[in-house]
């Protein structure tokens, strides 16, 4: 089988120049063996949106500006990572192209090739087809699932423009606390619990 990680980023904003300065991935291997890193790298902030920064909470996070003691990486350093840790596997992640376009990027800049699978796995769209999926079992077989939930109110959390937050309760998984949201680390677990979940305990 397959390996997988789960990937997230915190970026300096949504341009198309964004840099990554926290990186999470949990690799899991076909034997089943799993290993997570998180790096906070030293990216460039000249063409940094600051309401992206505040969002990820950057000043208070990053250990160069946080006066705390903290390992960060540069951004050479943080590319030979990611290139190792990504290469053969399928990447899963909540629009995970937003991701893996800004990875790619920093890959390149450092004469690295992307050797991710090119099949890019979105948590997102996993959940609404799995709602309508039982939405349409529920509809079929009402008395299986009783009254509530309804094969309605599961298709009312997949309708555009979803959140991702409604999905995830949706199917029975919590996002993340306060102090996990909108950290790397926090959002690649909360796409791990999605993807076990919906294939009942990680099947490949």
């Amino acid at each position: 089988m397959t390996p997988i990680v789960f990937l997230d980023t915190e970026t300096t904003g949504l341009h198309a120049d964004r840099r990554a300065w926290d990186i999470a991935m949990i690799r899991r291997d076909a034997d089943g063996h799993q290993r997570e890193l998180q790096m906070f790298v030293d990216v460039d902030l000249s063409s940094a949106n600051l309401r992206s920064l505040h969002i990820g909470r950057f000043y208070d996070r990053h250990p160069l500006y946080n006066r705390a003691d903290g390992q960060f990486y540069t951004e050479s350093a943080a590319a030979y990572s990611v290139e190792e840790w990504t290469r053969g596997a399928h990447i899963v992640g909540a629009v995970p192209n937003f991701d893996t376009e800004c990875l790619a990027a920093m890959l390149r800049r450092h004469r690295l090739c992307p050797a991710w699978h090119f099949h890019l796995i979105d948590v997102e769209a996993l959940m609404v087809g799995y709602l309508h999926g039982q939405a349409t079992v529920a509809e079929r077989a009402p008395a299986v699932f009783g009254a509530d939930p309804t094969a309605q109110l599961l298709r009312d959390h997949a309708t555009v423009p979803w959140k991702s937050d409604d999905l995830s309760r949706a199917i029975g998984v919590e996002p993340p606390v306060e102090g996990e949201r909108h950290t790397a680390m926090g959002d690649a677990r909360w796409c791990m619990r999605i993807w076990d979940k919906i294939t009942a305990g990680g099947a490949q």
